[in-house]
């Protein structure tokens, strides 16, 4: 069994006890990952505090390493791409692909600007706003792209001169254990460390006094302890939470030209995505035709594990996830909705086949949650304002699709809607042109791009009197 190591201070280091990492596709354990203790995330902490004071001076040192990690991670894809797929149950294509976005990352924020601002300047006064990095950095992250997710965060905070503290999450620590051991070949001692193990470990990142800014990205519950351990001591957080996003099928539309994009909006990578539509409310005349063309692009969708070939969608990633999953179909059978599919299957593992849900009213859980699997809920409407205040009866506000053959009143509709991000006949297409953040309880602050990079920056207003 492969002995899988922590990164302190630029080192390989193991941990006096391990835990046991499931196999989503058999939930029967195949690896152990260090157990960090507490000592041990000091020893983080305190390395990434001394590394900080050299690492912020050059910033043109900071791009090369960035060019530098982002080779290590292509060129070490092919194995971390298998236990990333062994850990979290996706696809070996889409663990690639997520691998090789995470490169991609890196790749990115080596070039993205990083200069002084001039904001007032004549014969007297120059005023210029510097951004400077806060420092020791900890980053949380969650189980269903861990690698993607981690490198979001990693880029960008040490392009600004920050040294971090990566906590991953307990159930896919191994691809970020192997991503430590791929970039402390590349990076300075104690620029970037790795710790794993349980809620006492985010819980201690989130209180540590030398830590000056987390970003966490995971549950609204957990969130919400994160900001509360953090807030005594006043540190900066992002806070990437959860959502429960609508999509809106307008009725001038043809159910079969959109079924696929609207199919993947929601079950890509098995419903596991903050960002996948969750709730899809369609035009009364239009919902059996789209129930329909939706079933019939799942029947064509091979669910299985994710080293199989062929295989398209994985398992549910975890046991807990997959009985809450599970418990929702079972709420909603007992509720008499309608299915398109078969919902979760018998045997090992943790498969859950992508199922359509009809005949369920807005107060279901189902519908009222968050469900974060393969289980979407199509809901009618007769009226486009009753339609966007359903949409709106929400405590998340992270994303939303309208589809509509009229893109000036699908671009009005979308001004309605309380969230982050709204597409137009799309969903899910995300890249660094836009900020990434949401509105009420799915988050505080923004991720990718320049905002990505400047929620890890502290600005310093310079005044220079020229006399």
């Amino acid at each position: 069994m492969t002995a899988y190591t922590m990164t302190i201070a630029g080192e390989a280091i193991s941990a006096a006890e391990t835990f046991e990492v499931i196999d989503p596709a058999t939930g029967k354990s195949f690896a152990r990952a260090p157990s960090g203790a507490l000592s041990d995330l000091d020893r983080a902490i305190d390395s990434a505090e001394s590394a900080f004071a050299i690492w912020k001076r050059d910033q043109t040192a900071r791009r090369q390493a960035l060019v530098a990690c982002a080779d290590a991670i292509r060129d070490g894809a092919e194995p971390l791409a298998r236990v990333l797929s062994l850990e979290q149950g996706k696809s070996l294509k889409d663990a690639l692909r997520e691998v090789l976005g995470s490169s991609g990352l890196f790749r990115y924020y080596a070039t993205v600007p990083l200069a002084p601002e001039v904001t007032y300047s004549d014969q007297h006064l120059r005023v210029e706003v510097h951004r400077r990095p806060y420092g020791v950095v900890g980053a949380i992250t969650p189980w269903n792209y861990p690698l993607l997710i981690a490198c979001n965060k990693l880029a960008p905070a040490l392009l600004a001169g920050n040294t971090l503290v990566l906590k991953p999450s307990p159930y896919t620590p191994l691809s970020s254990l192997e991503l430590g051991g791929l970039l402390r070949r590349v990076l300075p001692p104690g620029v970037l460390n790795v710790v794993s193990g349980g809620d006492a470990v985010g819980q201690r990142i989130s209180e540590h006094p030398t830590v000056r800014k987390v970003s966490f990205t995971g549950s609204v519950a957990t969130g919400k302890k994160v900001a509360l351990a953090a807030a005594p001591d006043l540190k900066r957080v992002t806070l990437e939470l959860g959502g429960n996003d609508p999509a809106i099928v307008l009725g001038d539309v043809d159910p079969r030209a959109i079924a696929r994009a609207l199919f993947w909006g929601a079950f890509t990578n098995s419903g596991q995505v903050c960002t996948a539509i969750k709730r899809l409310y369609v035009h009364e005349s239009l919902l059996t035709p789209l129930a329909e063309a939706l079933a019939e692009v799942a029947r064509d969708v091979k669910v299985g594990p994710g080293l199989e070939s062929g295989s398209v969608l994985g398992p549910v990633n975890n046991l807990p996830q997959y009985e809450r999953v599970s418990a929702l179909y079972a709420d909603a059978e007992r509720r008499g909705a309608q299915f398109y599919g078969a919902g979760p299957r018998a045997g090992e593992g943790y498969f859950f086949e992508p199922t359509l849900v009809t005949n369920i009213a807005d107060d279901a859980p189902l519908v009222a949650e968050e469900q974060f699997g393969p289980l979407l809920p199509l809901l009618p409407f007769r009226d486009v304002d009753e339609v966007m205040a359903r949409a709106n009866a929400s405590h998340f506000g992270l994303s939303a699709s309208i589809w509509t053959r009229d893109l000036e009143r699908g671009a009005s509709l979308a001004g309605e809607l309380d969230c982050g991000t709204v597409w137009i006949n799309q969903h899910m297409v995300l890249g660094p042109y836009a900020p990434f953040g949401g509105q009420k309880w799915s988050g505080i602050g923004y991720e990718n791009g320049r905002w990505g990079l400047d929620s890890f920056c502290q600005l310093q207003a310079l005044n220079v009197s020229l006399g």
